[in-house]
């Protein structure tokens, strides 16, 4: 009876040997992956549209906002009027297009108020540290405290109605966001051991905060002003809403919805539609930013 040689499957290490590379672990891509990468791609598509209704509005409804046909009011949405007209036969869709321009310029004012002014108290904050932090902390901490709309009603009410003062009070309150953030990240990079060796060797305090600290402290921070244009988005349309805004006949989303609150019943295209546009902003402003702080990380 001859003997039988069995032999075992050669079985390959995970350790990797002296002088190799360790082979870098593949991960696929599920259905959940492939989803998340098509609501970034359709968030990414939502904020380009609203980019090109502000920067090019004639090219996507090329009519009057401010005229319309009395003979054609209160229309349903249709191939003509794709979101419908109003009380007075003015297309709603070309007046959404149109107030989208007011609407992000008076966003991206605040949303830059809040990111330069909120970035300056972080960075001075988390840098110096002691009695100039507790302070700046204590400002911030009450900034916190009182309800966004409330503190922007009350600084819109003081600076007096219109679309760049509606923008300085919502960025104001948004300011004590960006401080916190900042103020965190630069705590963080400051104990980092790069940061104690670039001192240790010498460096001027003034080149490791400008090449060390503040390089590795902003990516959040851009990432969190992404995540605040949608909240900006919704302040300002709401104090626009409430009559803060341009006057009219001038178009801005929030007095659309204004004006259509009284034809609810006959005409909810009048304030459906645009608050959906206001809508999809919001949540594609929301989902970059969020994609934007998870790359940061």
């Amino acid at each position: 009876m001859s003997d039988i040689l069995i032999r075992e499957p050669a079985v390959h290490s995970a350790i990797p040997v002296a002088g190799e590379e360790a082979p870098a672990p593949t991960r696929r891509r599920g259905p959940r992956d492939v989803l998340k990468h098509i609501w970034l791609g359709a968030s990414v598509i939502v904020l380009l549209l609203a980019l090109g209704f502000a920067l090019f509005p004639s090219v996507f409804a090329s009519g009057d906002p401010l005229v319309g046909i009395p003979a054609d009011k209160l229309q349903a949405p249709s191939a003509t009027h794709w979101f419908g007209t109003d009380n007075i036969g003015r297309d709603v869709f070309t007046r959404v297009v149109h107030g989208s321009g007011l609407s992000l310029t008076a966003t991206l004012l605040a949303v830059g108020i809040a990111l330069v002014v909120g970035s300056i108290i972080g960075l001075v904050s988390g840098a110096v540290g002691g009695i100039v932090d507790a302070v700046l902390m204590r400002i911030v901490d009450v900034l916190l405290s009182i309800p966004t709309l409330l503190l922007s009603l009350a600084l819109v009410a003081a600076l007096g109605f219109g679309t760049v003062n509606v923008a300085i009070a919502v960025g104001v309150t948004l300011i004590a966001n960006f401080a916190r953030v900042m103020r965190s990240e630069v705590l963080r990079v400051r104990r980092s051991l790069y940061v104690e060796a670039a001192y240790a060797s010498g460096v001027r305090w003034f080149d490791v905060f400008r090449r060390h600290i503040l390089r590795n402290s902003y990516g959040p921070v851009i990432a969190l002003a992404a995540v605040e244009f949608g909240m900006a988005v919704l302040a300002v349309s709401a104090l626009s809403f409430l009559g803060f805004g341009a006057a009219p006949p001038t178009p801005e989303w929030g007095s659309l919805i204004s004006e259509g609150r009284n034809f609810l019943a006959t005409a909810w295209w009048m304030t459906t539609l645009p608050g959906l546009v206001i809508v999809a902003v919001v949540v594609s402003a929301h989902r970059l930013g969020h994609a934007l702080e998870r790359r940061s990380q």
